[in-house]
């Protein structure tokens, strides 16, 4: 039998000893993360999908795995043969979980959910929307019971993140976050994104891939913090440093008793979009709780000036190295490259770089076809060749401690076809048109993307992803809550916020193009209409000219193109050697 047709029948054995019907096992942790430890990734073991996007749901008699356009390809390639069927989601043809639910429920049945691995949000709009049929939500770990060989959690040492690299000690950061405590009147702030955890502490780890993480929880107070985490993962210089900035240090495991051991008058603030419900269900019933947006989450979106000068540096470094592959790439283009083998080189060229800890996200190479799957991941044994015949295109990029890169450019070895330029210069012309915007205070990412889609659209063409996420410093790679794409956000773009500007366009079975930089939020003028803001673009890559129709480029398009080359050439080129200054120098040349 197959391995996860056994892990089926494992688990709807559980599922029946616990009495319940159905379950929904998502590709997440109990900190709500975009990268997993192995121990957390559920998913992936009960239903063989390893793309960062999907949900796995089992009945007694089926089996179904949910998940967006960029990975239907590799879904339907891992399920097969595992009893799982793909639904399509945001299809117009596919049900969404809950209503799938529903219709294969009886009245009276039991869902059976890992409280750990879902949000208070998720678990109460779940209720809700079952209680129409009398289903009823059980708390119950169905998967650790069954999956008799999971990894342990990982206990790597914690790094200090230091304040040269920061801009702001970890007591400043707590000043602040404790006025965003008292505007609310809590005196209890309970916080489980890792990502929040290490900017407000100033601390970095290597628990999980891309995102330099630690595990671990942390209980905000007035006059103390409280951070839930295995002690083997702090040496005596983190222990002194934690003590230094008032930090009380308790086993990773004792979150739950401790919150349920909390005042019972307690005003606890959380986040109902990041607290996972077993956290929520450990709270006394008598606390008064404070949901509302996780005042880190915006206080860690805007860059201070350290931390902006820090990016631009860590682009500088970026670009050297980006420079230096591609010439590599250029000139082994015949010899056997492949998709994999891109990945390993970059790797190998930003490590040289002065303060690189690593790649931000794991490198997406697709040549020709494999290019039309946004998240596309190479595999050793399959990659497929680069050659001179079709597009490639290469997103990737870096960690450093000073900045968090990420890139993507699009290219051709050999002559374009018409249709390929046209695509192409669709769009770099909507990724010029939002590098150029203004707008006024109080502007929504939403309002700004039709600036990327609109040469597009006006072509009876589209792409399925947002035009643009934040990026976190020596962080995440992707991080809120600001972001520009056509779903509504309430979040408004302020001063020294980052998003990336990457407009794609994709072709099944063809060929996908996308190019992206990263571009800052800055304040530009105040006129008597308001406070106006602009983009300053961070990233420093040529674009590739080779790939534009000329025929449908406008004279500021080139201008912009031209200012933002010389720019490239000019931070560039005092840290290349005179050959990769002429290689640059081409590459940059003005239109």
């Amino acid at each position: 039998m197959n391995i996860y047709k056994e892990r089926l029948a494992l688990l709807r054995e559980e599922m029946k000893k616990n009495g319940v019907h159905a379950t929904i096992i998502p590709g997440t942790d109990p900190h709500i993360s975009e990268y997993l430890a192995k121990h957390w990734q559920e998913r992936n073991w009960i239903a063989g999908f390893t793309g960062s996007a999907g949900t796995a749901v089992v009945t007694l008699d089926k089996a179904a795995l949910w998940t967006d356009s960029r990975y239907f390809i590799q879904a339907e390639n891992q399920l097969a043969g595992t009893s799982f069927s793909l639904m399509k989601d945001r299809m117009p043809d596919t049900p969404d979980i809950i209503s799938w639910l529903k219709s294969e429920l009886r009245e009276g049945e039991k869902l059976g959910l890992n409280p750990q691995m879902f949000t208070h949000q998720q678990f109460t709009s779940y209720q809700k929307s079952l209680s129409s049929k009398n289903i009823s939500i059980q708390s119950v770990d169905l998967i650790d019971v069954i999956w008799t060989d999971r990894p342990a959690l990982p206990n790597n040492l914690v790094e200090i993140y230091e304040e040269k690299y920061a801009g702001k000690s970890a007591q400043e950061k707590l000043k602040d976050v404790r006025a965003e405590m008292q505007k609310v009147d809590a005196n209890i702030y309970v916080i489980a994104s890792l990502d929040e955890i290490a900017w407000l502490l100033n601390i970095r780890g290597s628990d999980v891939n891309f995102n330099p993480l630690v595990i671990s929880y942390a209980v905000v107070e007035n006059n103390s913090v409280n951070l839930f985490i295995d002690e083997q993962k702090l040496d005596n210089k983190a222990k002194e440093y934690l003590d230094s900035i008032g930090v009380w240090v308790k086993p990773y495991s004792s979150i739950t008793d401790f919150l349920s051991q909390l005042d019972a008058q307690s005003k606890v603030l959380f986040d109902s979009t990041r607290l996972n419900q077993s956290l929520y269900e450990a709270l006394p019933s008598t606390a008064k709780v404070i949901e509302t947006l996780s005042p880190i989450t915006l206080l860690k979106s805007i860059k201070n000036e350290i931390e902006i000068e820090g990016i631009r540096q860590a682009m500088i470094k970026d670009g050297v190295a980006l420079t230096q592959f591609f010439i590599w790439l250029e000139n082994n283009i015949d010899k056997s490259i492949t998709e994999y083998t891109v990945g390993e080189e970059l790797l190998k060229y930003r490590a040289r770089q002065d303060l690189a800890k690593g790649p931000s996200f794991g490198t997406i190479c697709g040549y020709a076809a494999n290019g039309a799957m946004n998240h596309y991941s190479a595999k050793k044994d399959t990659a497929a060749l680069l050659g001179r015949d079709a597009l490639v295109l290469i997103d990737s990029g870096g960690q450093y401690l000073d900045g968090t890169t990420d890139i993507t450019r699009t290219m051709k070895f050999g002559e374009p076809t018409e249709k390929e330029r046209k695509d192409y210069t669709l769009v770099l012309k909507g990724m010029i048109a939002l590098s150029c915007a203004k707008f006024p205070h109080n502007t929504r990412g939403s309002q700004l993307d039709v600036l990327a889609r609109q040469f597009l659209w006006q072509n009876n063409l589209n792409f399925g992803h947002g035009t643009g996420h934040g990026v976190g410093h020596y962080l995440c790679v992707h991080e809120g809550p600001q972001n520009i794409r056509t779903d509504e956000n309430p979040t408004v773009l302020q001063e020294g916020m980052i998003v990336s500007n990457e407009p794609g366009m994709y072709r099944d079975g063809e060929y996908g193009i996308r190019i992206e930089n990263l571009i800052l939020v800055r304040k530009t003028e105040k006129t008597s209409f308001g406070i106006f803001y602009e983009f300053e673009t961070l990233t420093l890559f040529p674009i590739d000219t080779n790939l534009i129709d000329r025929t449908l480029f406008t004279d500021s398009e080139k201008e912009w193109l031209n200012n933002y080359h010389q720019m490239v050439y000019d931070r560039l080129s005092p840290n290349l050697s005179e050959d990769e200054k002429s290689w640059l120098k081409e590459k940059c040349k003005t239109l």
